[in-house]
């Protein structure tokens, strides 16, 4: 192969090891295993409603200002 048929498309050459070659209903799993690990051992996060409220007007309100910006 010559040099420029090797850069057409670099990712075909990447085959999917570990965590991502297995099956998604595995992953699924595995993940929801995690989740559970994380919240029996007390290191999960489960926000408030107040919590909730508030980072939704900051990720609004910082939404609304990109959408207001001049483009360059």
């Amino acid at each position: 192969m010559d040099s420029q048929t090797d850069n057409i498309n670099p990712t075909a050459k990447k085959s999917l090891r570990g965590f991502a070659a297995m099956d998604p209903q595995r992953q699924r799993e595995i993940a929801s295993l995690g989740g559970r690990a994380a919240h029996q051992s007390g290191h999960a996060h489960e926000f408030t409603s107040e919590e909730a409220r508030a980072a939704g007007k900051k990720r609004h309100a910082r939404a609304s200002s990109s959408n207001d910006a001049p483009r360059a």
